[in-house]
């Protein structure tokens, strides 16, 4: 345990920004299991109201640096062709 008073701080603001990027990361993740049953239920309504959901949450994790944006661009990429397929 940290006992310098800055040290303790750095946890604390550590510990809030670690759960603030697991809570997105979970979010991003969901958004594309999401999009994922919509094209495996074979709606297509449902599943071009979910990509465009998907793409959205994927370019938010990409601003707060969550992901890479390339890796956001390979996601987008797949989901959409996944949704081109169906």
């Amino acid at each position: 345990m940290p006992i310098i008073k800055s040290a303790k701080k750095r946890v604390k603001i550590t510990e809030k920004k670690t759960a603030l990027n697991r809570e997105r990361k979970d979010r991003l993740k969901n958004a594309i299991r999401a999009m994922e049953d919509a094209v495996q239920a074979g709606d297509k309504e449902a599943a071009a109201e979910q990509l465009k959901e998907t793409k959205k949450v994927i370019d938010k994790a990409v601003t707060r640096n969550i992901i890479h944006k390339n890796n956001a661009a390979r996601k987008k990429s797949r989901l959409t062709k996944m949704y081109n397929n169906m």
